[in-house]
């Protein structure tokens, strides 16, 4: 009976540490999609977010587009907010904000590293 015990709880302890290693990774991972997509959200020559957005930190904010902020309370579900930032004229066919995917501005991977910073506003 202990050695069943210790190897249950071995493998307890293990499968737990291998599921912190997990997160940590995905954590670290998120975070430096964030730093890129700040990066990408800011350069005037691929998101270019500035030009027509309000961010915080930014310079030379454009004002023809809404302020990005409070973007979790907009945008609950992060991927109604990437389909929004790859292609506006989806939910609306009259939005003059580019088309950052269609057109290819943006690959898929800088879209997604975007939407995660913009999401953190």
């Amino acid at each position: 009976m202990q050695k069943l015990f210790r190897k249950l709880s071995v493998t307890i302890s293990a499968v737990t540490m291998i599921g912190i290693i997990g997160f940590s990774a995905v954590v670290i991972a998120a975070g430096s999609d964030i730093k890129e997509g700040k990066k990408l959200a800011f350069d005037r020559k691929k998101g270019n977010c500035l030009a027509c957005h309000m961010i915080s930190g930014g310079d030379m904010a454009g004002n023809i587009a809404p302020p990005l902020v409070a973007m979790k309370a907009r945008f609950p579900d992060i991927a109604v907010l990437r389909a929004q930032i790859a292609d506006a004229r989806i939910t609306n066919p009259d939005s003059i904000m580019p088309p950052f995917e269609a057109h290819g501005v943006l690959t898929s991977g800088e879209i997604t590293k975007v939407t995660a910073y913009i999401h953190t506003l």
